[in-house]
């Protein structure tokens, strides 16, 4: 059975819409956060930073960005953000759903934010890992050694 079938960017806006749709319904979860509006910038503006240079990596390299079909990538890209994080573009929905929670100031939304990671991991991130070890093969196996899941 495939698991990833709903594109990562698409979870991450169903997130951001529950983290607004929680913070309508119980405002009493807020926390005054002084200057949260622009607070929320520094981890949104990461995440842009970290998504762009994620992508044009993988462009650069001449493989696909596209996550629904891993089996699909002709290259392993394990160099720039990559050497650090096996997934810096799900590393950047983070840092937006942190800005959301910044934004919103609500305590609930990090219950979101770690549903979500629970969500990605199990159902995108997985799936795509035994993709790409069938496509790599041992430099991929390699790579899962070398350089952490998330961060």
């Amino acid at each position: 059975m495939k698991k990833n079938i709903i594109p990562p960017p698409v979870v991450g806006v169903i997130a951001l819409a529950l983290m607004w749709g929680l913070d309508q319904y119980f405002p009493t979860a807020r926390v005054a956060l002084p200057g949260n509006g622009l607070l929320a910038l520094i981890p949104i503006g990461l995440g842009l930073w970290l998504d762009v240079v994620a992508m044009r990596t993988f462009r650069k390299a001449g493989t696909t960005v596209n996550p629904v079909n891993p089996e699909k990538a002709s290259t392993l890209v394990d160099n720039g953000v990559f050497a650090r994080s096996r997934n810096p573009i799900y590393v950047a929905l983070i840092l937006f759903l942190t800005g959301g929670f910044l934004w919103f100031g609500n305590l609930l939304n990090l219950v979101v934010i770690a549903v979500f990671i629970w969500y990605m991991t199990n159902f995108q991130i997985k799936p795509e890992e035994e993709a790409l070890t069938k496509v790599f093969g041992q430099p991929y196996e390699d790579y899962l050694k070398r350089v952490r899941r998330w961060i």
